[in-house]
């Protein structure tokens, strides 16, 4: 059996009209000549650690073991916050010690390490850009063959995010959240048909922005133009959206914005 190159993804705030993705592109091919490299997304809302936290933890699941992975949304690069290597699922995870790894660090039998060994390292490390000068190059080693444990210490204290449900306020209403916002203007919410199976056969009310939603489609085509709906996304959670057109863009909203959902789950269908 042939044995499978190194593969290696990035997902960052950088954008791509900048230097730093090629930058770090060129650090690991330089260390790992023959490794795989996969952009994720550069595109994430810049300091935005919770919608990176979710968006990375929805991709990263589909790749298959020995996958590599860094994730750079790194507000407080440069300062006291740990470089975190993360084993888990059968891959690895280079990060900072923010959150933003808390899907991988959620998983079962995970092993989490500060990343000390300078020898991964570039000889000149930068206070701003971590991205390039520790994640890449010590992901690039691990690729090549280092092994996990010669990285640094195991730990056992990473930040993790609280990635709350929504909570019942009252008999017939439970607050939630805006995970994330896609780049189609649909508003991904906290609130799943598996939770709340009753919002496919009974009333319900959205509350978010500056409307209401009580409608549910099946699937985008389902929808009437320039009309509200309730979509059950591919991430397993409720969408609201509207048919070719921005959800978010019309309600006002962005990630971190409050949903209530009132419901009357022991009606009759």
């Amino acid at each position: 059996m042939a044995t499978r190159k190194p593969l290696i993804t990035l997902t960052t705030d950088f954008g791509t009209s900048d230097h730093f993705v090629a930058a770090m592109k060129g650090v690991i091919y330089t260390i790992c000549p023959e490794a795989t490299v996969v952009d994720l997304t550069h595109d994430l809302r810049p300091f935005d650690v919770a919608e990176a936290a979710f968006t990375f933890g929805e991709a990263w699941r589909w790749f298959p073991k020995g996958t590599v992975h860094v994730a750079v949304v790194d507000p407080g690069v440069g300062s006291s916050r740990r470089p975190l290597l993360v084993e888990a699922a059968g891959q690895y995870f280079f990060g900072p010690d923010n959150g933003l790894l808390t899907s991988a660090l959620s998983a079962d039998k995970v092993k989490v390490r500060e990343v000390t060994a300078r020898r991964y390292w570039l000889f000149d490390v930068s206070g701003t850009f971590h991205g390039r000068d520790v994640f890449a190059p010590s992901a690039a080693h691990l690729a090549a063959g280092a092994r996990a444990s010669t990285f640094g210490k195991l730990v056992n204290d990473a930040l993790r995010l609280r990635m709350d449900a929504p909570s019942q306020t009252s008999k017939r209403a439970w607050q939630g959240t805006i995970l994330k916002v896609d780049r189609f203007g649909n508003v991904i919410t906290n609130f799943s048909l598996r939770e709340f199976p009753w919002v496919a056969t009974n009333r319900f009310v959205f509350n978010l922005g500056f409307a209401q939603v009580s409608a549910l489609a099946s699937h985008y085509e389902a929808c009437e133009y320039g009309e509200l709906y309730a979509v059950a996304g591919s991430s397993g959670f409720i969408e609201i959206v509207m048919r070719e057109a921005s959800a978010a863009k019309q309600l006002g909203v962005v990630a971190g914005t409050p949903v209530e959902l009132m419901g009357w789950a022991n009606e009759d269908a």
